[in-house]
């Protein structure tokens, strides 16, 4: 896995310790930036590429169901650096054929692409979009392909036992608030793997209104990766899960897969 290795615990008992109040908020802070650098490393940037089978299955409040089946393709230039994320709709068929492409670049904005096959129409999505719906469902753009490290503060609150579970406790604060439509988020993140277990999303009145949760973990490749998740929207009484029905990690994947041509024909050895 790729992760940095830092002493956390020490850090932690810096912050509990008589040193003054801004001085303990300093540390905590590094702290907390040291355990999402990690996270970020783990969730979003394991080994070098990545191909992703999954099932989305999105619930109303009346119990309606919807869902897809899609694949995703991953490839990272650099440890927490630029990445390339292509997404390919197999189902249903008023999505077939849909596809979504995203290159990260971390400390600037995201060149992202959606291609509407049913109007054969390649739309560039803005920036300020990235926090909207994605294909429907209760995850973001954002949440798919991950928010940059720097456009948030990130503190340690403490180290917590969620489940059987040992956990830091992390609480992100947007550092331009008017940007996005949440005041803050607070992470419980898996001590052993790294990966966020669970993430609570709350407004600018300090109000909770989604909720991510992780459901299961699975070592694949001896790759610690979530195999399923949901996001629920509190507001709405609506919930969408993820499941991961097949992974595999450096396949070889070329960067030539992820441009806008790509969006309107795939290739077929990687989108089967």
């Amino acid at each position: 896995m790729k992760t940095l290795r830092i002493g956390l615990a020490l850090v932690s008992l810096l912050c509990m310790s008589g040193m003054g109040l801004e001085s303990a908020t300093a540390a905590e802070t590094s702290a907390g930036s040291a355990v999402m650098k990690e996270t970020i490393a783990a969730y979003y940037y394991a080994r070098t590429d990545a191909k992703s089978e999954i099932r989305m299955r999105i619930v109303n409040r009346q119990g309606q169901t919807r869902e897809r089946r899609l694949t995703l393709l991953r490839l990272d230039k650099a440890d927490g650096g630029e990445q390339s994320y292509y997404i390919y709709f197999h189902e249903p068929a008023d999505v077939q054929g849909m596809s979504f492409l995203v290159l990260k670049h971390p400390g600037g904005d995201d060149d992202r692409w959606l291609y509407l096959p049913a109007i054969d129409l390649v739309k560039r999505i803005a920036t300020s979009d990235k926090r909207t719906s994605f294909a429907g469902s209760d995850f973001t753009y954002e949440d798919v392909s991950g928010r940059d490290f720097d456009e948030d503060e990130h503190t340690l609150e403490g180290e917590e036992t969620l489940g059987e579970h040992s956990v830091f406790v992390i609480k992100s604060t947007p550092k331009r608030p008017g940007e996005v439509e949440f005041g803050t988020r607070k992470f419980w993140i898996d001590k052993a793997t790294h990966l966020p277990l669970k993430v609570e999303h709350y407004d600018l009145k300090g109000t909770l209104y989604k909720v991510y949760e992780t459901q299961e973990i699975q070592n694949i490749e001896g790759t610690p990766t979530i195999t399923k998740a949901v996001m629920k929207d509190l507001g709405n009484e609506r919930f969408t899960e993820l499941t991961i029905k097949s992974v595999s990690y450096d396949g070889g994947i070329t960067a030539d897969l992820f441009q806008e041509r790509s969006l309107r024909r795939p290739s077929p050895q990687w989108i089967q």
